[in-house]
């Protein structure tokens, strides 16, 4: 359903470029080589809420086989092409990219983006009613936004969304933008009573778990989500949810959004969900990283902050374990909770927090793919300032993707301008990073269908 031959000429031409710079850099010897108290995603949310053969190695930039040292800044993208650097600085060394085979590619493109354009690579943006309006298709259509998250209220008919996707790739595949990548198209499809579109899963986490077969259920959950998102032209699901529960009814079991209370169990049934989800082609997101199963029912950071005291060995050996296997399993997208967890930041939520984004995510569990966050506008961050100010300091903190969820094209619009100011005005290692994000991202949009 996507754009085809402006894509593939594009598509191409960065092939080229990537061949182009990979030989130049060999040249000089280079080395571097629909509930209502859910969390962030959910309906009563002001805003929301096939893995590749080819390995690529934590510090390369460009070369197959060989791998520098993440985050190191004479490693990636210092010669050949002018400004090109890593995916994979930021992450551990030799972490493997679930969207590998998309990185030459995104190698070759970032340099062509002006600093709007990068910055709009790692937005995500939300709006109200049945039509997408001509704000969004025009941010689209220069190269502006990475994609769209759909609620209930956008979605209407099969038919319509159906014709709202294709009004969306036709404003991507505009002269004006430079990046003809599928657009991030997604949505909260977990099953039960969080679902924005008809249709499976029918099932909640809870009645997957209870399931008589509950692995068969949790791979026929999966397999669905992803054909119902595919059949109406989305290519993201902000599930599964990979919560591990403390308490019946408390605020991921209410409306029964956890597999289990055992983590064991949650990490192999949200392994196969995701698994059989990807697959059909849509990139699963686990959350809520590192876990929101101990928040009581009036926990919701929707609402407003929550402090969840785990012990760090709580954290690491409950909570954290489903995402040991979500890893393992090529897991495209990682989302992280607007709870604090002062056992490893006694200050910042986890979505602004490097220690926990970089230190626990990154660097201890080994995740290389792409990292976003709840919705920008939720109670929980009232204490972090405006939209633009959280959005930078979650970037600056390791988030990749940042959620408009607010339905509202001008919250995105101004997270995109923030971005872009802070890159302007960063250090040249800020800029390095802040490009290996939007590499991750567009790598991840170069292997959707």
């Amino acid at each position: 359903m996507r754009v085809a031959k402006l894509y593939i000429a594009v598509i191409g031409a960065a092939v080229l470029i990537a061949a182009a710079t990979l030989a130049a850099r060999a040249a000089v010897g280079h080395s571097g080589g629909t509930a209502q108290r859910t969390t962030g995603t959910t309906a009563a949310h002001s805003g929301s809420s096939g893995h590749s053969g080819q390995s690529w190695q934590a510090g390369t930039s460009g070369h197959s086989g060989q791998s520098g040292q993440a985050g190191t800044s004479g490693q990636a993208g210092t010669s050949g092409q002018a400004g090109a650097v890593s995916a994979g600085i930021g992450l551990r060394p030799g972490v493997v990219s679930p969207s590998a085979a998309g990185i030459p590619a995104a190698v070759a493109l970032a340099p062509t983006l002006s600093a709007l354009q990068l910055a709009g690579q790692r937005v995500i943006f939300s709006y109200t009613g049945l039509n997408p309006p001509a704000s969004l298709l025009r941010l689209i259509a220069h190269g502006e936004a990475a994609g769209v998250i759909f609620f209930s209220d956008n979605v209407g008919s099969g038919s319509h969304l159906l014709g709202v996707v294709r009004e969306l790739e036709r404003a991507a595949a505009s002269r004006t933008n430079p990046v003809h990548l599928p657009l991030l198209l997604m949505t909260d499809q977990e099953g039960g009573v969080v679902r924005r579109l008809p249709g499976p899963p029918l099932l909640s986490e809870k009645q997957v778990g209870q399931a008589p077969h509950p692995w068969a259920a949790a791979t026929a959950a999966g397999r669905g989500a992803g054909s119902n998102l595919r059949g109406h032209g989305l290519d993201v699901n902000l599930a599964p949810v990979l919560d591990v529960y403390r308490q019946a009814g408390n605020f991921i079991d209410e409306f029964g959004r956890s597999f289990s209370s055992n983590p064991v169990r949650v990490a192999k049934l949200g392994s196969l969900y995701a698994t059989a989800q990807q697959h059909t082609g849509v990139a699963a997101t686990v959350k809520h990283f590192p876990g929101l199963g101990a928040a009581a029912r009036s926990q919701n950071t929707d609402e407003r902050p929550v402090t969840l005291r785990l012990t760090v060995a709580a954290i690491r050996h409950t909570d954290e374990l489903p995402y040991r296997s979500a890893v393992a399993a090529h897991v495209k997208l990682v989302m992280l909770s607007w709870a604090v967890y002062p056992a490893l930041d006694r200050k910042f939520p986890a979505g602004l927090s490097s220690t926990i984004i970089r230190g626990e995510l990154r660097n201890r569990l080994g995740f290389g793919g792409v990292t976003i966050t709840d919705a920008l506008g939720a109670g929980a961050l009232r204490a972090f300032g405006s939209t633009g100010s959280r959005a930078t300091r979650a970037a600056r903190a390791g988030m990749d993707l940042l959620l408009s969820a607010s339905r509202h094209v001008a919250e995105g619009s101004t997270a995109m301008r923030a971005l872009s100011t802070s890159y302007l005005h960063g250090s040249a290692a800020y800029q390095r990073a802040f490009r290996a994000a939007a590499e991750r991202v567009m790598a991840l949009r170069r292997t959707l269908p």
